[in-house]
């Protein structure tokens, strides 16, 4: 795609979203339209420096295009409703499911290649594995409203006759890198690690409430925002099959891994504490999650992602350290 064309970014105030367009930017894309809810005043460093040619309230984003009709060459839809705490399905609802339902329709008729973010919350405990095929989300039963509406809308456009001429739903693992200083409870384990080691010098991680899973061997398929964002470039350029894919490293790893590598990006020894799971979250719980990275290799992708320590060290070094943003 050339350097000129018009990219639309949706949820472009948040982690991934910031991080995208500031990609996009490296790369030569200027022209970029920009939607989400700018209300929110601890998301406006994610936005500094980074090069836009419009920016447009989320509620206000489809009314826009119907006055303007601008000339867009592709979207990326990564604005959600992430909590995965908020039990409030009709938040989810609006957001995750009905919002992208209109989005889809839009590059549908308009005739937009469309990337997506879906999520691997929609595997729930994992009882049907990882697999990105199209017959499992009809199957999967996630453990909490924001896990279900991603796999709402996962179905809906699996069932849909008409399509954008590409689209990709990409069910990104657990995301961690720069820009989510905003995320509050719902930040990586990285950040939160970070932070109490700064304040305390040791780190507090949830302890395992299943026999089969020792203390802070909980396992997580964890994935550094610098591999996720080029993943989404890749797919812009060369537009596989369309259909959903799996985002992770294919690699699980434990939170007590996690934990190690983010007191060796500040030359500390690992100081750990384990606490009790608070009880709303105790039973939604994912315990492993292990992204099968088959699809996106057969459809060509072949970089290599980085590792746990090495994407930690960059993180708490470059950015965490210094209150950098990408």
């Amino acid at each position: 795609m050339q350097n000129n064309a018009t990219i639309v970014v949706t949820g472009a105030a948040g982690f991934i979203g910031s991080c995208l367009v500031g990609f996009l930017n490296s790369k030569g894309y200027n022209n970029i339209i920009i939607t989400d809810d700018f209300s929110r005043f601890d998301k406006i460093p994610n936005l500094e420096g980074k090069k836009i040619i419009k920016q447009i309230e989320r509620e206000s984003f489809f009314s826009w295009l119907a006055e303007n009709n601008p000339d867009i060459d592709f979207i990326f839809h990564i604005g959600a409703r992430t909590d995965t705490t908020e039990f409030d399905y009709t938040i989810h609802q609006h957001l995750n499911v009905d919002y992208s339902q209109k989005v889809w329709q839009y590059c549908t008729e308009k005739k937009i290649p469309l990337v997506y973010a879906s999520s691997a919350a929609t595997y729930g405990a994992g009882e049907f594995g990882y697999s990105d095929n199209h017959e499992l989300p009809f199957k999967l039963q996630p453990l909490n409203p924001y896990g279900i509406s991603k796999n709402e809308f996962d179905k809906w456009a699996l069932q849909q006759g008409s399509a954008p001429p590409f689209w990709a739903g990409l069910k990104f693992f657990n995301v961690y890198g720069p820009n989510e200083y905003h995320k509050g409870r719902m930040a990586s384990v990285i950040w939160h690690s970070f932070n109490q080691v700064k304040k305390d010098g040791r780190v507090k991680l949830f302890k395992s409430h299943r026999p089969d899973f020792k203390d802070g061997q909980q396992l997580r398929d964890f994935i550094y925002v610098k591999d996720l964002l080029k993943v989404c470039y890749w797919l812009m350029q060369n537009q596989p099959a369309s259909g959903i894919y799996n985002l992770g490293t294919g690699k699980a790893r434990a939170f007590e891994d996690l934990v190690k590598a983010t007191f060796a990006g500040l030359d500390k020894p690992a100081q750990i504490d384990f606490i009790d799971m608070p009880e709303d979250i105790r039973d939604k719980y994912q315990y492993f999650t292990e992204a099968d990275m088959h699809k996106l290799q057969d459809a060509g992708y072949d970089e290599p992602f980085y590792s746990l320590e090495t994407g930690v060290m960059d993180y708490v070094r470059h950015y965490l350290a210094t209150g950098l943003y990408y």
